[in-house]
């Protein structure tokens, strides 16, 4: 199912994104050498609680997962990329984390994510990757606007990510948001320009390129959910909800002043 926001919905998905994004303000600043991360998921239990919200994860059950998720975040660390299960586990000294996050509010749902390194950052290649996840991120929102192809968005992502040296893995990708979290159209992170689905106003689209630094298989951990590489070789992941609109794009989950 593909979506079409009215404008009242989009008013409604505007206050959820700058709750996801001060959400995942608030855990990094908070995240630091020691702190576990089941820390993490209850910290933002509480404030998506607190603020009348609905986790997307807790109850998620789709067939890759061995559900329900049963957590309020994805935390995912080094060599885990993607649907990180929350664990005891403190966070060491140059640990490469990930936080992904999906709230429903108003009935409309904005998903993001972040990578950062926890204390000093160990190898310039990490902070590198963490960079190209977010330049990608930026070309993609760029090339998005109301009449583009799909293909564009994927294919401005990949070039990205291509020209940086890394392998793209296309099983996962961004996807459509809504009233649900994950919707139609799935949106690789590389793609042929001028293919795909055309883009209308009051789409919701999360984009979210990701990238293992040598390796675009992966492996799923015994907890049935976290995805990390084949070859153990640390990870990054950056994420945001745009809306098309009539003129272009807006991104979402950006903070609030």
């Amino acid at each position: 199912m593909i979506e079409i926001l009215s404008p009242t919905e989009l008013a409604r998905a505007k206050d959820t994104g700058a709750l996801v994004a001060g959400i995942l303000q608030t855990l990094r600043n908070r995240s630091g050498v020691g702190t576990n991360l089941l820390d993490i998921d209850r910290w933002a239990q509480a404030m998506i609680v607190e603020a009348g919200a609905q986790s997307c994860y807790v109850d998620y059950e789709p067939s890759f997962g061995r559900g329900p998720f049963g957590h309020y975040i994805c935390t995912s660390v080094n060599d885990a990329v993607l649907h990180g299960l929350p664990h005891d586990y403190a966070l060491a000294d140059g640990d490469l984390l990930t936080l992904d996050l999906a709230v429903s509010l108003g009935g409309v749902v904005t998903d993001s994510a972040i990578s950062f390194v926890v204390g000093e950052a160990k190898d310039a290649a990490d902070t590198a990757m963490i960079a190209a996840t977010e330049r990608a991120l930026s070309a993609g929102i760029a090339a998005a606007g109301p009449g583009v192809r799909l293909g564009d968005v994927s294919h401005a992502i990949g070039s990205v990510l291509d020209a940086a040296g890394y392998p793209i893995n296309t099983q996962f990708g961004g996807h459509g948001v809504g009233s649900t979290m994950h919707q139609d159209p799935h949106v690789p992170n590389a793609g042929r320009p001028g293919r795909g689905f055309k883009l209308r106003p009051g789409l919701l689209l999360a984009l979210e390129p990701w990238v293992m630094a040598d390796t675009d298989e992966l492996v799923t951990d015994a907890d049935g959910w976290t995805l990390r590489s084949v070859t153990g070789c640390r990870t990054a992941h950056s994420e945001h909800t745009i809306a098309i609109t009539e003129d272009g794009t807006e991104i979402l989950t950006l903070p609030r002043a």
